[in-house]
């Protein structure tokens, strides 16, 4: 781990996101311009670094799933019976295939819980502006590449994500254990 790459994080995180945040609040139409930008600078500042992860957490959104389907995925992303009408079953698979735990959360609560429980070395999070954000936050110093969803049909309702993001990220992640 690069010592300077660490500070600069922590910079950004514990200094930059709170004054933005605050900016935020008088700027409202900004925010999820300040909230994406610390993502985006996060994921940067992550990748110049020398991550050796032995345990990789995929961290999920529980509005990727179709909410249409009867089977609810709090807590057990494998209770999916992977219909394909969400991108749950690609996400499974993908960490099936590349070795990483998945998880799905109902909110920031829940998904603090998680890493807690699965204590990973780094995780890749799916999740909107806000929620990625505080998350990258929160888990910090925990190396974390976050992928911003996709949101057709508004916010927290049927999201999707681009899978090639996520396994790019996933895969980086697993380079560098080489």
């Amino acid at each position: 781990m690069k010592v300077w790459i660490h500070f600069l994080r922590a910079v950004v995180l514990k200094i930059l996101y709170p004054v933005l945040m605050l900016a935020g609040a008088f700027m409202k139409s900004k925010r999820a311009e300040f909230q994406t930008y610390i993502v985006k600078l996060n994921n940067s500042l992550v990748m110049q670094d020398s991550v050796k992860a032995e345990k990789i957490l995929l961290l999920l959104p529980h509005c990727i799933q179709n909410s249409k389907c009867d089977v609810r995925l709090t807590f057990d992303v494998f209770k999916c019976k992977r219909c394909g009408k969400c991108k749950i079953k690609d996400l499974i698979e993908l960490a099936e295939n590349l070795g990483v735990s998945i998880a799905i959360a109902t909110g920031g609560t829940i998904a603090r819980k998680v890493v807690k429980e699965v204590r990973p070395d780094a995780i890749v999070a799916v999740a909107c502006e806000r929620d990625l954000s505080s998350g990258i936050v929160d888990t910090y110093p925990i190396p974390v590449l976050g992928v911003l969803n996709e949101r057709p049909y508004g916010p927290c309702i049927d999201t999707t994500v681009n899978l090639d993001k996520v396994q790019d990220a996933l895969k980086w992640f697993i380079n560098q254990k080489t």
